[in-house]
Order: structure tokens, then sequence, then C-alpha cells
């Protein structure tokens, strides 16, 4: 019997995905003697009743279409969750007095929405650096990957959490709460090769400008030259006739 105390003592908490399972257990092998064994909500209503004598269960309204029970072991899944089922379960068995066996508190959120990571500036021609932004929920990550790695940022808020870390392939967005993550991830030898690509078309790009240029003040040059050449032979000629 104190054993069972001892569990009433402690109030188990789950987390459940809307829509999904949730399977509770008694939490002990050594339940007293009884004449029923009750599953109960927090709003006082009956989810089931078993009878030691008859080993016959009864469901009630609340939970009838969605729920099993283990005559066993005494444990109680509910099905297609919702939040509106979020509260207190608690198992009860009554013989001269009620002894309550064990209670958890269950909480139905959603899955969480998948991250979004961009980069917001790729770097130099002799490294590749990336500036990047990870943003899940209402919060918001900066980090910067520079010469192979990256510092990990992480922010949590009540049961949502954003980490921002990355791998020696990819920089990585997870957004997780106690039912579900979701992750964005860009890999970072694509990219890195995008922005050597993009350096070396801007390099190939600057080369050629001056190239063109060079070729330009070339002809330029060569056009002034051969003009003051003639322009000197001409003079030189004037002079000659009028001697």
């Amino acid at each position: 019997k104190s054993i069972n105390i001892l569990f009433a003592l402690f109030i188990i908490s789950v987390f459940v995905q809307t829509g999904a399972s949730v399977q509770l257990d008694i939490q002990t092998q050594e339940l007293p003697e009884f004449d029923d064994l009750y599953w109960k909500n927090d709003k006082s209503e009956n989810i089931v009743k078993y009878t030691s004598e008859s080993k016959k269960e009864k469901r009630y309204s609340s939970y009838k279409d969605r729920m099993d029970f283990n005559n066993k072991t005494f444990s109680l899944t509910l099905k297609n969750m919702q939040k509106t089922d979020s509260g207190l379960y608690t198992a009860i068995v009554a013989a001269e007095s009620d002894n309550n066996i064990v209670t958890y508190r269950v909480s139905v959120i959603d899955a969480v929405e998948a991250p979004v990571l961009t980069v917001n500036s790729s770097g130099s021609s002799d490294s590749c650096t990336v500036s990047f932004t990870c943003r899940g929920h209402d919060f918001t990550l900066s980090s910067t990957f520079v010469y192979g790695s990256c510092s990990r940022e992480e922010v949590t808020s009540q049961i949502n959490t954003l980490i921002l870390f990355c791998s020696v392939e990819a920089i990585i967005c997870n957004h997780s709460n106690p039912v579900s993550w979701k992750e964005d991830r860009i890999n970072i030898t694509q990219l890195c090769e995008e922005n050597e690509i993009t350096q070396m078309t801007t390099n190939s790009y600057g080369s050629s400008y001056m190239t063109g240029l060079i070729i330009v003040f070339g002809i330029v040059g060569v056009i002034l030259f051969a003009g003051l050449i003639l322009y000197c032979y001409c003079k030189n000629k004037k002079g000659m006739s009028i001697s």
C-alpha cells in the first residue's frame, strides 16, 4: 500500500501530438486488493471502470469510441487526442476506501512548423564564409560559417526550441517541441562551390574588362602617334616647299 501512496504523490507529465494516441500505465505491479478500478479525468468524468469480481469493464460515453483498456495491465489508451483533452488523468482503486494509484498530466500540442534557413551573404574568394539566419515559431537566430565551422546558437521558450548549428557538410536549423521536430538545411559544399563560381565569374569579368580597356587605349595611342608623325611630316614638307 505504501508503494501505491508513493506513486500517487507524483504527477507524471506526458506530451502528445494533436490527433495521436497516448497510453497511460499503472506504473506499479503491486496493486492492493480492490473491488473496482477507475480511470478518471480532472473533470470528475469516469472514462472506464473495471470490476475485479466479474472481470468486466464499463466504458463511459466521454471517451467510449476512442479508448482501449487492458484488463491485465490496467493501462488506458486514449485515441485521437485533441487540445480540449489536456488535463489530469488518474487511476483509482476502490475497496473500503479509494486510493489514487497514478496521475498523469497530459498536454496535447501541435507539431512544430518547419523552420526557414536563409543565406544572407557569402564571402571571400580564398575561403567560404557564409552569414545565415534561422527562423522558426517566434524565434530568429543568426550565425556565420567560416573556416569550416560556426557557433552553435539555441533559444528555448516554454516547449519550443530552435537550434542553429553546422556539421562538416551542412548548415542546419532545427525546430522542435516534445512531440515533433523539423529542420531546414543548406549543403555547405554546394554553397561554397556556387560562391567559388561566382568569384571566378566576377574575376573573369574584371580581367576581361581590364584587357578591353588596355586594347582600346592601345589603339587610341597608336592612332594618336600615327597622327602626330603624319602632322610632323606634312609640316616639314610644307617648310621645304616654301624654302
